[in-house]
């Protein structure tokens, strides 16, 4: 079963339990699916749903820092158990060893040597760890490996 019939499922699993924050979340998350398929007119896979995941999680990481700064605890908790559910449907994270050897090896393979190749490094980095690692965290490691 792909991602986007296994939320429809839990739309339904949620309606059923009368669970509103969770069939709330995932009507969002099925809204932006059919929308970002609408403005390309293409079908997502898998790796498409992903990547609309990770956006809203970045959205609610976010979401969650400026209503802790203004003090809105009622708000950061639902956003925090609104990303809780949508990590859910991401792959299980590699460990920072895994990560440190893929970009080690994307390094070798593309004759990196400055920050200036980083670019070379994220493109054949990105598809082995989307989904699969922070890639905010990884452009970093990336950077300093380069660096230094």
């Amino acid at each position: 079963m792909g991602l986007r019939e296994r939320i429809n499922e839990e739309i339904k699993v949620a309606m059923k339990a009368h669970e509103a924050e969770s069939l709330a979340t995932l009507r969002l998350l099925l809204s932006a699916v059919r929308q970002r398929e609408v403005d390309e007119r293409i079908t997502l896979d898998d790796a498409g749903v992903i990547a609309v995941v990770e956006k809203m999680i970045k959205q609610r990481k976010d979401s969650i820092e400026q209503f802790e700064k203004a003090a809105r605890k009622d708000l950061a908790d639902k956003e925090k158990a609104e990303m809780a559910l949508l990590q859910g449907y991401l792959p299980a994270q590699l460990a920072p060893a895994e990560v440190e050897a893929i970009i080690a090896e994307a390094i070798g393979a593309s004759g990196a040597k400055t920050a200036a190749d980083m670019g070379k490094v994220m493109g054949l980095v990105k598809p082995k760890l989307a989904g699969k690692a922070d890639m905010g965290k990884v452009s970093a490691l990336i950077k300093a490996r380069l660096a230094g």
